[in-house]
């Protein structure tokens, strides 16, 4: 039944498998919290817990919530009556559950734990075979063995474990803001047809899933944040119509602004008319950010529609093997000096791979980190005296690879000199994981909920067909240059934020003042990102627009090599692109930055 509270409290206490164990301890110590979630998946972590579930029948879920989070700080979840929601299962919830179960009988502590399976769909390769899956993006076929193959699950199976009373909820793969709106939809008695405040409750999850990003972690404007070795956490105060207030735990460091918030809002949504969630299709575009008080934003005008019928089914299977090789050098042009030895290395491999009857690279990167490889052509003309090489290569065969790794450290005493730093050793070889994406009816897929003695099969609505009206293609053109125009970076008119969607890159653009967004829209047009972009963007560029926060969200297809661990790049989730895209300069009229802008105005103007 819902509950008589007007106000519920959670905390997003991790971002990923690897976030630091402060984000809970400050949750729980200072956050009056009702439920504590956390999120720990990447297609990635699927294929790593994937494999240690190959070596052990104990083993596949995130230990980092097992120990130290939870063995250190279940006493006070249990005296604070704060129930956990952790997609930390992975790829074997149920062996999550034991582990946690042992740890509070350790302890002394009755604890009820509830598990949500049904999402692993490994056994079902052979029948998606029979049915010609193909990938949802290129179309191509199943490949021959998957690590992983997992469906991203909603809300409802949550719910249902709650509603058994629950205290802790284990799932596998589920969508990363469904940890969040499943509480929601339990205390306060949300419908699966109450789409807006669906919406809303997603909206504040997708918020708080990546811990302090919302709260001033990777924001642009960094250097206003204070306290970095103390970021704040964040904490949503959700209210039954569904508007909530981002904010974190009092007396911590980062800050919670209408900036901040809009980053976040931003980061790795594609389209914000139509974000694709199993529970609702939500719509950002017209969401509204106020600034209520320090460190407190409010958040409204997110509205949803009904879900689709399919689940997305992510998988990941391995092609072939990579290593990456990092080395220092210093010295005048030490640029060029490091491109030639990078050069000279994978020459003098090829010719020992054709002694050895082995084939070509599939593929090599060559990255000088510290001579902006990154910008392209857009890279400023100046000698760089220190300069780290960074060799990537992938091949199908691992004696290819092994060989690579041996021919780093005699570039040392046979190539170009300033060369030093090995302070990785030897380059390990490692699988190359790529993802694999389709879709599959939610009727096909049966899930589960396990509290204690009740095993309950989740119905799930079926849902209706993706309906999605095409935007009127936007003509635009950036205005030709005139002679009294003065170049100002993007930087001083935006705030930034950027992500990856599997091979995909995004970067959301945030207008800093409202009048600045219809200049950002002039200007900052498609063909102008994937001209800066065009040394990664193998496919096209488009914007989206998001005018409740005064915002775009450029998508960059197939810009990332592969994306994740499949990538050979020194950026493969696009983490960068947000900043590189800042310092562009646009050609403004000087009359609209001697008014908007005039710190930007050259001397002597």
């Amino acid at each position: 039944m819902p509950n008589k509270k007007q106000t519920i409290r959670i905390g997003g206490a991790a971002g990923f498998w690897g976030d630091t164990e402060e984000g809970p301890r400050q949750l729980i110590e200072k956050g009056n919290l009702d439920y504590l979630v956390f999120d720990y998946l990447a297609e990635i972590t699927m294929s790593i817990l994937a494999r240690m579930r190959a070596k052990s029948d104990k083993a596949g879920y995130a230990t980092d919530f097992i120990n130290p989070v939870m063995k250190k700080l279940l006493q006070q979840i249990v005296d604070q009556d704060i129930k956990v929601i952790s997609n930390a299962g992975g790829v074997n919830p149920l062996a999550c559950k034991a582990a946690l179960e042992e740890i509070a009988k350790t302890a002394g502590i009755d604890l009820k734990i509830a598990v949500v399976t049904g999402d692993d769909l490994l056994d079902k390769v052979d029948e998606f075979r029979q049915q010609d899956r193909r990938e949802m993006e290129t179309g191509a076929p199943l490949p021959d063995k998957f690590m992983s193959v997992n469906a991203y699950l909603g809300a409802l199976p949550i719910v249902a474990a709650l509603e058994e009373g629950a205290q802790v909820v284990i799932t596998g793969r589920c969508v990363d803001s469904a940890c969040t709106l499943a509480p929601l939809m339990h205390e306060f008695g949300w419908a699966t047809t109450d789409y807006d405040q669906l919406a809303l409750g997603s909206l504040a999850g997708h918020l708080i899933e990546c811990g302090a990003q919302v709260n001033g972690g990777i924001f642009t404007d960094w250097e206003e944040i204070g306290e970095f070795d103390e970021m704040g956490f964040p904490i949503v105060e959700c209210h039954p119509d569904g508007h909530f207030f981002v904010t974190k735990p009092e007396g911590t460091g980062g800050l919670v602004s209408y900036g901040t918030v809009a980053e976040q809002m931003i980061y790795e949504i594609n389209d914000p008319c139509h974000y694709l969630l199993p529970d609702v299709v939500c719509d950002f575009s017209q969401v509204n950010l106020e600034e209520s008080g320090k460190d407190l934003v409010k958040v409204t005008g997110a509205t949803g529609s009904a879900p689709t019928q399919d689940y997305k089914v992510s998988a990941t299977w391995q092609d072939g093997y990579r290593a990456t090789s990092t080395v220092t050098y210093a010295g005048g042009n030490a640029g060029k000096k490091a491109q030639t030895a990078g050069e000279a290395i994978l020459r003098r491999t090829r010719r020992l791979f054709e002694k050895r009857g082995l084939q070509d690279y599939s593929e090599t990167s060559i990255e000088v980190i510290g001579a902006e490889s990154m910008y392209g052509k857009h890279a400023r003309d100046f000698i760089a005296r220190e300069v780290m090489l960074k060799t990537a290569v992938r091949h199908p065969q691992k004696e290819a690879i092994q060989l690579f790794a041996r021919e780093i450290a005699p570039a040392a005493t046979s190539m170009t000199p300033g060369m030093t730093g090995f302070f990785a050793g030897r380059p390990n070889v490692v699988p190359v994981i790529r993802l694999f994406s389709f879709l599959i009816s939610k009727s096909a897929v049966p899930i589960t909920m396990i509290c204690g003695d009740v095993e309950k099969t989740i119905e799930i609505p079926i849902g209706e067909p993706l309906k999605i009206t095409a935007a009127t293609p936007q003509q635009i053109t950036a205005p030709t240059p005139a002679d009294d125009d003065i170049a100002v970076p993007l930087g001083a008119l935006a705030w930034a934020r950027s992500g990856d969607k599997g091979n995909h890159a995004n970067i959301g653009i945030i207008a800093r003042k409202a009048n600045f967004q219809p200049i950002i829209e002039r200007y900052l047009t498609e063909e102008v990102v994937a001209d800066w972009f065009e040394h990664f963007v193998e496919g096209n560029v488009k914007r989206f627009a998001l005018p409740g926060v005064n915002a775009f969200n450029f998508m960059l297809y197939n810009a990332l090599g592969g994306g994740g661990i499949a990538s050979l790049r020194i950026d493969p989730q696009a983490k960068a692109y947000g900043q590189i895209l800042l310092d562009m300069q646009l050609p403004l009229p000087a009359a609209w930055v001697k008014e908007n802008l005039p710190e930007q105005l050259p001397a002597g103007k």
